[in-house]
C-alpha cells in the first residue's frame, strides 16, 4: 500500500510530433502514453517508431511514467514498434483492441522475450488494455485476470460507440453499462480502472462533470488528449480535506480497537471494521500522493498483526 501509485491523468502524446515529444518531462500528468497507433498516419508509422526510440534514449531521468501505444497486434506495424521502443525501456505498453484474453496473453509472451534479450527482470514491462469494442466490453473480466503485468484496464469510449454504431454525447448515458463491466472486470482482478477521454479540449465544465461522475463510480484515473485538462481531473481526484481528517480518524480508532481485541469499534456513532478502513487507507495514500499527508499506511495498518 505504501508504493500505491497514481495515475489519474494519462496524456496522449503523438510519436510523430517532435516538439510534443520534447515538453514531455514539463507536463504534470501522472504518465504520458506516447501513441504509434491513432494519432499516426501510415505514411508516417516507420518514422514515427525511430522518433520514439530516439527520444526515451535521450530521456533518461524520467519524472513520470511513460506507456507506448504500439498498433494492434493484428497489424504488420506491431512486432516493428516493439522491437524499435522496448529497448529504450518504457515503463510499460498501451495495447489497442485488446478485445480477448487471449492477446493480452500474446503480448505478456512477447515482452517476455524481450526482457529476457535486454537483461531485465520478467514482468519489469508493464500493460494497459484498451477495451473498446463490444467484444472486449464483454471479455473484461477475463482479460483483466490475464496477465499478472497489467497495471489496470483502460476504457476507450470513442472506439466503442463506433462498434456500437451509436454517437457519443457528452452525458455520457450510453457508456454506462461498458464503463461498469470494465470497471467490474478491473476491481476483480485488483488493477485500477482507466476511464476514455473527454474529446472537447474547450469544454472544461463538462470534462469536470464526466470526471466527477466515472470517480463515483470508482474509475482512478482519465485519459487526456490535451494537457490544458491535467489540473481539472487532478482537481477532481484529489481527496477533500474532511474525508482525509475523517480517514485518519478511522485508522486510529481501529489501532485503539485491535489493542482492545477486536475488530471493530464505533466511531461517531458509525461502525469502523475492516472495509472502512481499506476506504480509508486508500484516501490516506491518495493524500500522501498530492502531498496532503506525510503518513505511510501499510498491510499491517489495514489487517492488524497475527
Amino acid at each position: 500500500m505504501a508504493d500505491y501509485k497514481l495515475r489519474r491523468s494519462l496524456l496522449y502524446v503523438p510519436g510523430n510530433m517532435p516538439s510534443m515529444l520534447q515538453n514531455i518531462p514539463l507536463f504534470q500528468c501522472d504518465a504520458v502514453q506516447i501513441d504509434l497507433e491513432d494519432a499516426v498516419p501510415l505514411a508516417e508509422k516507420d518514422a514515427a517508431r525511430i522518433l520514439v526510440r530516439r527520444f526515451l534514449d535521450n530521456y533518461k531521468n524520467r519524472n513520470k511514467e511513460i506507456l507506448v501505444r504500439i498498433n494492434g497486434l493484428d497489424t504488420k506495424w506491431a512486432l516493428d514498434d516493439l522491437k524499435t521502443v522496448l529497448p529504450a525501456i518504457p515503463d510499460g505498453i498501451r495495447l489497442p483492441k485488446a478485445d480477448s484474453p487471449e492477446i493480452v496473453e500474446h503480448l505478456d509472451t512477447m515482452l517476455t522475450e524481450y526482457e529476457e534479450e535486454l537483461g531485465l527482470q520478467v514482468g519489469f514491462f508493464k500493460i494497459l488494455p484498451s477495451i473498446e469494442t463490444a467484444e472486449g466490453v464483454l471479455n473484461a473480466p477475463k482479460t483483466a485476470k490475464a496477465s499478472t503485468r497489467l497495471i489496470g484496464l483502460a476504457f476507450g469510449a470513442e472506439d466503442y460507440t463506433a462498434t456500437m454504431e451509436i454517437n457519443r454525447t457528452k452525458t455520457g448515458e450510453e457508456l454506462f453499462n461498458a464503463r461498469m463491466n470494465v470497471l467490474w472486470g478491473a476491481k476483480a482482478a485488483g488493477i485500477q480502472a482507466i476511464d476514455s477521454i473527454f474529446a472537447d479540449v474547450n469544454d472544461m465544465e463538462s470534462l469536470r462533470k464526466e470526471t466527477e461522475l466515472i470517480k463515483k463510480l470508482g474509475f482512478t484515473g482519465k485519459c487526456m488528449i490535451n494537457p490544458r485538462q491535467i489540473d481539472i481531473i487532478h482537481d477532481v481526484f484529489a481527496p477533500k480535506q474532511e474525508e482525509v481528517d475523517y480517514a485518519l480518524e478511522v485508522i486510529e480508532a481501529i489501532k485503539r480497537a485491535r489493542e482492545m481485541g477486536t475488530g471493530v469499534i464505533s466511531l461517531k456513532g458509525k461502525m469502523i471494521d475492516r472495509p472502512v478502513v481499506v476506504r480509508a487507507a486508500r484516501v490516506l495514500n491518495t493524500a500522501r500522493a498530492h502531498g496532503m499527508v506525510d503518513v505511510v499506511i501499510n498491510e499491517e495498518d489495514i489487517n492488524g498483526t497475527e
